[in-house]
């Protein structure tokens, strides 16, 4: 496997910490203080060697070595807790960390006993290398998330989280695997099933979902703040629970979001999928009935944020007074004109939805209105329902998200320029490269009307190219800024910041093969690659070139 680079490490060491509910830091500070054994992957190792019945091939590779390594620090912290050790002895609170006098007990290295086949022998280091390693990785995570030095806050903040979670738990999946994760460290349990298999409740017959667990396991939140004693797996159980209640990236993360929010209330944003879902569906059962235009036009008004629903409908293009002569041939035209207005208005919701609490407010009035609910909250529980059954769904399903649809484009200007590119128009008139294509999917923009001119000039002498070959072409690069022209390696004279060159493959053939068809014809650049051999690259510079790098 040879050397890994220090993220890949990283992520290992996140990886057997979150499964043994260790800081990770000290496998960070394993690797660095031991430079030991050498492995057979090319890496080096934690200090880990074979012990009981744990062969030396079971850990000759970075991962197996990390993996015994978290056992084994799980291991050491089991034994002390046993010898009397609480939970401050082990973990400084105000800190963050392991205590000084536990990180000297790991640099003394262990032999676990013969009872425990999980742990490894760890062999003895240098105690003063191995707390320099330690807080240097620990530093460098919580400048990352901007974490402050004290976190005498977060055991507090924690046990209130947990304290408040049943009110705000909606049986949903993510947040029962969160806290069946939480269980699962507490427990001192590699698996999820052991985890389960932890509260010895059957699965009834006609089980559909795990959601026969949720009283057990609520019930364990419940009695957990009463038996919190500090030890280190169980904060890190109740951190790995923030973090996934709240889809964060990190366990720092977690650190952060608690400190200025330590409710466990879910986040209204998690029911926008639902929502959009539900606005897709709408023109699909829209009949022209009173309450269904009721209930459009009050969402149009909210979103619009306008006082009244006369206003609302003066918006949309109709007169008010029309909609008050029952009976009147205007009465019905106003409606069918109200009616396309609206739902071409609920039409661009996937489209036009931001996120903002007015836009999330509108549709949540129109869920409660289109179903004849009598509270927002009942609307918003409803929307939970449509959440759990889209999860569970399959993808054939009425209950499965509607498929989303692209936004009609607008129409082609008369000549493209840097202010009115659309990314998913094509550059030229029923041509097959777009503009996302040319510009890295909007990354890479052109800056002025010379290199605008460049993409649309090699557009369309690729057009003719891929008419040739009768194949598509896969656009590895177009438009290169000066500077990520020189960040990947281009020549300083390289046509790519100019506008006018691609480089691309075809499946299924060799750059030969693109090569050999185009060279009798192609007016321009035209380049092949030694180490890319699919990869073929074409300029419309005014003479012909031709190369093999």
């Amino acid at each position: 496997m040879g050397e890994l680079t220090a993220d890949q490490r990283n992520d290992y060491y996140l990886l057997e910490g979150a499964r043994t509910g260790i800081h990770k830091s000290i496998l960070a500070a394993l690797y660095v203080a031991h430079g030991g054994p050498n492995l057979t992957d090319g890496e080096t190792g934690l200090g880990i060697s074979a012990a009981n019945r744990i062969p030396a091939n079971q850990v000759s590779t970075f991962p197996q070595q990390v993996q015994f390594a978290a056992n084994t620090i799980r291991s050491i912290t089991n034994r002390v807790t046993a010898q009397g050790w609480r939970g401050h002895d082990i973990w400084d609170i105000d800190r963050g960390r392991y205590t000084d006098r536990f990180l000297a007990l790991v640099a003394d290295g262990y032999v676990p006993p013969a009872s425990d086949l999980a742990a490894a022998r760890l062999e003895p280091t240098d105690a003063a290398k191995l707390k320099a390693a330690y807080l240097e990785d620990l530093t460098i995570d919580y400048k990352a998330d901007g974490l402050p030095q004290n976190l005498a806050f977060l055991d507090n903040a924690l046990l209130r989280f947990v304290e408040r979670l049943g009110s705000y738990y909606q049986h949903l999946d993510y947040q029962r695997e969160a806290l069946l994760e939480a269980v699962r460290i507490w427990r001192k349990l590699d698996t999820r099933q052991a985890a389960i298999a932890s509260f010895n409740v059957p699965a009834p017959p006609d089980a559909t979902d795990e959601s026969y667990l949720d009283p057990a396991v609520l019930d364990f939140m419940r009695r957990l703040t009463l038996n919190y004693s500090g030890f280190p797996h169980q904060r890190e159980a109740l951190l790995r629970l923030v973090q996934l209640w709240r889809e964060l990236d990190s366990r720092e993360e977690a650190i952060a979001s608690l400190q200025s929010n330590d409710s466990a209330e879910t986040n209204i944003q998690i029911i926008d999928p639902a929502l959009v879902a539900f606005a897709q569906r709408v023109p699909q059962f829209y009949q022209g009935k009173g309450e269904q235009r009721h209930a459009l036009t009050e969402a149009f008004r909210l979103w619009h944020g306008l006082d009244s629903r006369a206003a609302a409908v003066s918006a949309l293009g109709v007169d008010p007074r029309s909609l008050t002569t029952a009976g009147s041939v205007a009465l019905v035209d106003a409606a069918r004109q109200l009616d396309r207005q609206l739902l071409e208005f609920i039409r661009r919701i996937p489209f036009t939805y931001d996120e903002t609490e007015a836009q999330r407010e509108a549709l949540i009035r129109l869920v409660q209105l289109w179903r004849n609910l009598g509270t927002r909250d009942a609307a918003i529980r409803s929307l939970f329902d449509d959440l759990r059954r889209m999860v569970r769904a399959r993808r054939d399903s009425q209950d499965a998200p509607p498929r989303p649809e692209p936004a009609p484009l607008p129409p082609r200007p008369a000549r493209w320029t840097p202010t009115n590119i659309q990314l998913h128009a094509a550059i030229i008139p029923n041509g097959s490269f777009t503009w996302a294509e040319a510009t890295h999917g909007g990354t890479r923009m052109p800056p002025n009307q010379a290199t605008v001119d460049s993409i649309v000039r090699i557009a369309r002498l690729a057009q003719q190219a891929r008419d040739r070959l009768g194949r598509p072409f896969r656009i590895t690069s177009w438009y290169r800024p000066p500077e990520i022209n020189a960040r990947v390696g281009g020549a300083s004279h390289s046509r790519h910041m100019v506008g006018d060159a691609i480089d691309f493959y075809c499946d299924g053939l060799t750059g030969n093969q693109v090569y050999w068809a185009l060279d009798p014809w192609w007016s321009g650049g035209l380049g092949r690659y030694r180490r890319f051999p699919n990869l073929v690259h074409i300029d419309a510079r005014d003479y012909r070139a031709r190369w093999r790098h």
